[in-house]
């Protein structure tokens, strides 16, 4: 079943059982597919889905640390909701030990020396990451396994 099929049959499901929040953001979910295929005329892969929820998870994340900011809890429990069945349709994230030993097999193969070789791996290694990781967590590998090369 591909990903465009279980997030209408979890719409349908959610629908039977009144689960506002779910019904919500699956209904944003299949909005932004649309918008994505009318702009590139065509339908999305499952990848390209992921890389769709992926930005709202991103999304997600920034308006909680923004309304934490702003003391607005309700804000914050209502984007904790909807990030918590949003994650639900992503990979499952590689821990901080995976991604360590795939970015070294990464510099080695690139033959990084240090901090300045970190496009050259980033370039490399988030391909293989899509959906699978964050960024920043791994920029934040990335940066500490050049950092330990040069020192």
């Amino acid at each position: 079943m591909s990903l465009r099929d279980k997030l209408q049959t979890d719409l349908h499901q959610a629908m039977r059982n009144r689960d506002r929040t779910r019904v919500s953001v699956l209904r944003m979910l299949r909005s932004g597919i649309g918008y994505e295929e009318i702009e590139k005329k065509g339908n999305l892969d499952d990848s390209s889905i992921v890389d769709l929820i992926s930005r709202q998870v991103r999304q997600c994340r920034e308006s909680i640390g923004m309304y934490r900011q702003g003391n607005r809890q309700d804000l914050v429990d209502k984007e904790e909701a909807e990030l918590a069945i949003l994650r639900e349709y992503m990979p499952t994230q590689l821990s901080q030990e995976e991604l360590a030993d795939l970015a070294k097999g990464v510099i080695e193969e690139v033959g990084a020396t240090g901090p300045t070789d970190k496009g050259k791996v980033m370039g490399r290694l988030m391909p293989q990451l899509r959906g699978k990781a964050e960024g920043s967590m791994v920029n934040e590998v990335v940066t500490r396994l050049l950092a330990e090369l040069e020192g």
